[in-house]
């Protein structure tokens, strides 16, 4: 193996020679992959396909022990990190340049127990492991809408979709994490253990450390769930929206309502002369008793005049999945998102304005419905502070040819500045995209300082820096 130049962002370019990087692959099971391996090219692409990094070492792990090992390689020659879970994050923070990419995917473990409803869960599982190996026991954790999804990053972020009203995020339901920190110390973090990293860790993202085991509580649920679309045409889309937020004002826990707006995709269940024409999609999900479901959902599916209305009981595992191929990896993706507290009638107007100058066929907004339990925790009581938001939009720019780059993401960011001022002020981090770094401060509100001082007794020199990035104090303001 030849020399080898690793790039790194603090103090320039660092020598690592043959024999240091074969004594290090020495101590592994999992492999070590460099650009000239066969594996290579597939270990480094991801989920966004506007993300085109190199890195210097991909280290595919099959441990804890291999995390270790990873870490403390790293420091010592002070390379660029990057941690790959599922590799969903939009900014594209599973993969650098340069550096060393520490693989979790090989990690996919989920050990269910069902007397206590627990799951064990390793960073490289997705949302369709975890649903696969809990619905076989009929339980159930609240996680995203996309089962291809990494646990890993959606949980570090904070994590909701269907059953977070009833349930709760996903960071409150995490029992315990193991992470591996930046001196190479695999610690436990709980509310009995490193107390100060298990705040940190539910919301803070990938700041203070490599998690390689997740402890989470699980909820009684399935197999099936009363959920579905309901299709508008895009001319009704104001009143539909005024009449979904007024039907969700005493929603119970149990009901979800989201909307999509775009081009219509070719569903099989909507008329060949809607397929490709704007549309506004509600899409719900009732995590209860069937009966009690329909009657939840009357006032949602009796808006306007739908153009279709495929609201049914569901295999819940199904349900999670509905929404892949929409958001199927290899697309190129650039995202903007803000919290609303109410969905104004003035940001409604906003919205369906927007639609009306889609710059391709994938692009879209959603709007996800949050509230509920969720919005039950005190802000404070961890890293996640969005407590109090209903409605969290995401303008979501998706296109396949480089020459729509610059209409897509002019057109997402031209919606964010519009709708500014009628919204929260807060944002949710995993919908952040790699240039708002200068968001992040704003993102935590008044948690942020409490993380700067954690990030500091956890990770001084900034080692984990691929991430929507929290400064130790010193570096607090540096580029």
């Amino acid at each position: 193996m030849n020399d080898m130049c690793l790039t790194n962002l603090q103090s320039g370019i660092t020598m690592v020679s043959a024999a240091a990087i074969e004594a290090f692959t020495a101590r592994l099971r999992g492999r070590v992959l460099v650009a000239t391996a066969a594996a290579y090219d597939e270990a480094r692409t991801i989920w966004n396909g506007m993300i085109d990094r190199r890195p210097g070492l991909i280290v595919q792990c099959a441990g804890a022990a291999d995390v270790v090992n990873a870490v403390r390689f790293a420091a010592e020659n002070q390379l660029l990190v990057a941690v790959r879970g599922g590799g969903h994050n939009i900014a594209g923070n599973a993969v650098c340049d340069g550096g060393m990419v520490i693989d979790l995917t090989p990690m996919k473990s989920v050990r269910v127990d069902a007397t206590t409803k627990t799951a064990w869960v390793e960073p490289g599982a997705t949302l369709a492991d975890l649903d696969m190996e809990t619905q076989a026991f009929r339980l159930a954790l609240p996680t995203g809408i996309n089962s291809t999804t990494g646990i890993a990053g959606l949980t570090l972020g904070g994590g909701f979709g269907w059953i977070t009203r009833k349930f709760g995020l996903t960071i409150d339901n995490l029992l315990s994490a193991d992470v591996v920190t930046a001196n190479g110390e695999l610690v436990r973090a709980s509310p009995t253990e490193h107390r100060d990293l298990f705040w940190a860790i539910r919301g803070g993202g990938g700041n203070f450390g490599v998690v390689t085991a997740f402890e989470f509580r699980l909820h009684e649920l399935g197999p099936e769930v009363l959920s579905g679309l309901v299709i508008h045409p895009f001319a009704e889309a104001g009143s539909v929206l005024q009449q979904y937020r007024q039907a969700l004002e005493n929603a119970p826990d149990e009901l979800t309502c989201w909307v999509v707006m775009r081009q219509a995709p070719p569903l099989p269940f909507l008329p060949a002369e809607w397929q490709g024409k704007e549309v506004v999609v509600l899409a719900m999900c009732y995590c209860g008793d069937l009966e009690a479901g329909e009657k939840a959902m009357a006032g949602l599916r009796a808006i306007g005049n739908p153009i279709a209305d495929v609201v049914s009981p569901h295999p819940f595992v199904g349900w999670q999945q509905a929404f892949d191929p929409l958001l199927a990896p290899g697309a190129r993706n650039y995202w903007k998102s803000h919290d609303f507290m109410e969905l104004s009638d003035q940001a409604i107007g906003i919205l369906t304005e927007s639609i009306r100058q889609l710059p391709g066929p994938e692009c879209e907004i959603f709007i996800a419905h949050v509230g509920g339990a969720a919005g039950r925790v005190a802000p404070e009581e961890t890293a996640f502070p969005q407590r109090n938001s209903h409605f969290v939009m995401n303008v979501h720019g998706r296109w396949r040819d480089p020459a729509m780059d610059q209409a897509c993401i002019d057109w997402a960011r031209h919606l964010f500045e519009a709708a500014k001022p009628h919204a929260a002020g807060t944002a949710y981090v995993n919908f952040m995209p790699e240039d708002e770094m200068d968001r992040v401060e704003a993102a935590y509100g008044a948690n942020y300082g409490r993380l700067v001082e954690i990030k500091r007794h956890y990770d001084p020199l900034n080692l984990f820096r691929m991430n929507q990035n929290v400064r130790p104090i010193e570096e607090r303001g540096a580029a």
